[in-house]
């Protein structure tokens, strides 16, 4: 397919996507789509489900580029859009299943609803997660965390399938999972479904902790304006929202995006920013903290294409 135009390898790639049930839309902008709410039109975007690593070894083939979006909410796409395929990887909660202590879903299944699975299944070690924005596969793919919890201390096994489309599967220490990362950053393997090693627990006890934490997340973070989960990693050493504030920057806008007045280490949609405006403010915000605290920041947010993150 090497040989295909531009135009052919979009067709084709519909046409495959749309022979497995998927829907598919032309020029679709992508802000819908994200937390943030920004991002111009994607060439395609196909609903895959979890058909979503057919389609995305199917974008391989063609020679598409292609992009798997779950929540969308770590992810910043350019005002231009995006050449080539977005695949949305989002499947309903039914999908969980529970056997035991174990605990399986989908990689396109909101990180929430497994929350609440092993609640209503009276299972404990998933609480800190009850409102990281988020799928499954993403909440891996990124190793997330939150409360001093993180997928590393849950995780069981993850299936996906690998570049050549063959299904795999890997235990805990195979996956690489670090500071937000996960081999999967470096391999190019879909994450399909992940199993979590939960322990029996009090079920009143783990409700009263997942309102504990979700409450702490409602009284201090920004969750009434559109946003990312964080905008910066933490730098070794302290808190990349204490270097923010410190630095004078709360509060602080270009265009439409701002510093959180409520939580530094969020950049949030005032209502009508763009990407560039957000790209500005994160790299001003790199700046201005080099020189006032000597602390190098790393977004966390990751910018799509990758050239806009020059």
């Amino acid at each position: 397919m090497f040989l295909l135009t531009y135009q052919e390898k979009l067709s084709a790639v519909e046409n495959f996507a749309k022979s497995l049930g998927c829907e598919v839309l032309r020029g679709e902008p992508l802000a819908p789509h994200t937390s943030v709410r920004t991002g111009g039109p994607a060439d395609l975007l196909i609903f895959g489900g979890v058909r979503t690593a057919a389609v995305e070894k199917m974008c391989k083939d063609a020679g598409l580029y292609s992009y798997i979006l779950g929540n969308g909410s770590n992810v910043l796409f350019s005002d231009d859009g995006f050449r080539g395929a977005v695949l949305i990887n989002q499947v309903g909660s039914e999908s969980v299943i529970c056997d035991g202590t174990l605990i399986t879903a989908p990689s396109g299944v909101q990180l929430s609803a497994v929350c609440k699975a092993a609640l209503q299944n009276g299972l404990t070690g998933l609480e800190f997660a009850y409102g990281i924005p988020g799928t499954v596969g993403g909440a891996v793919y990124m190793n997330a965390g939150a409360y001093g919890g993180e997928m590393s201390q849950a995780v069981e096994k993850v299936e996906a399938v690998d570049v050549a489309g063959k299904a795999v599967s890997f235990t805990l220490d195979e996956l690489s999972l670090g500071y937000r990362t996960s081999r999967f950053a470096q391999t190019g393997e879909v994450i399909t479904s992940v199993s979590f090693r939960l322990s029996e627990g009090d079920p009143n006890e783990i409700k009263a902790k997942m309102e504990e934490l979700i409450g702490r997340r409602r009284s201090r973070q920004p969750l009434e304006y559109p946003s990312f989960g964080s905008a910066f990693k933490r730098p070794e050493g302290t808190y990349a929202g204490l270097v923010i504030e410190q630095s004078g920057l709360k509060g602080f806008k270009i265009g439409g995006a701002q510093i959180s007045p409520k939580h530094a280490n969020f950049i949030i949609n005032l209502g009508n920013a763009t990407s560039a405006d957000i790209i500005a403010l994160i790299r001003h915000t790199q700046k201005t903290v080099r020189e006032k605290t000597g602390y190098d920041l790393e977004p966390e947010v990751r910018i799509i294409p990758p050239e806009a993150d020059k």
